[in-house]
This record gives C-alpha cells, sequence and structure tokens, in this order.
C-alpha cells in the first residue's frame, strides 16, 4: 500500500472528504492517494498528484464510475479508487464558488 500525502512530518490530519464525495461541479484539491503502489504511481503520472485541483465531471447513469477532471483532461475511476484519495476541506468548491476554476 502506497500513502502519499501533503502532511509531510506533521501529525495525522483528519481525513478530509474523498473524490467520491464531490458531486458534479465541485472541486477540491488533492491531499492524499491511499492506494496500492502501482496505482498510486499510475494515477499520479496521469496527474492525480498530491496538491493538484480536481474537478468532477460526470457520473454514469448507474453511479460508477465517475468522471474527474485534471489539468483540461477527463478520467473516469470506479467508485472504490475514488473513495481513497482525500481532499482539502478547506478547498471543496463548486464551479460558481470557484469562478469556473
Amino acid at each position: 500500500m502506497m500513502r502519499l500525502s501533503l502532511n509531510g512530518n506533521r501529525p495525522e490530519a483528519p481525513a478530509g472528504p474523498s473524490l467520491a464525495d464531490l458531486r458534479p461541479g465541485q472541486s477540491g484539491v488533492l491531499t492524499t492517494l491511499d492506494l496500492p503502489e502501482a496505482d498510486a504511481q499510475r494515477l499520479m503520472e496521469l496527474g492525480f498528484l498530491p496538491g493538484t485541483l480536481i474537478v468532477a465531471a460526470r457520473t454514469a447513469p448507474g453511479g460508477d464510475p465517475r468522471v474527474f477532471r485534471v489539468e483540461g483532461t477527463e478520467f473516469a475511476l470506479r467508485g472504490d479508487t475514488a473513495r481513497r484519495m482525500r481532499l482539502d476541506a478547506s478547498t471543496v468548491a463548486t464551479a460558481a464558488e470557484a469562478g469556473g476554476r
């Protein structure tokens, strides 16, 4: 298991919302990937890096997978993966609040 976060050596902060908690149009800054190493590495190669703004784009009719936008590119993630990727709660915003980030 690979856990990457922006916390550095600071004490563990309370877990923030996950990507799965975002509704379409909401965004937040990624802080933690708590995934198997190979999965975390691949997602980081695609741009899912701690400190990156992630936007929830849309959801499949059955609710899974979900589509997220990173640096202008859209990626579909399964719900179990999205639930293990945490956001900084203070950065979660709707598109209107974020001025269309």
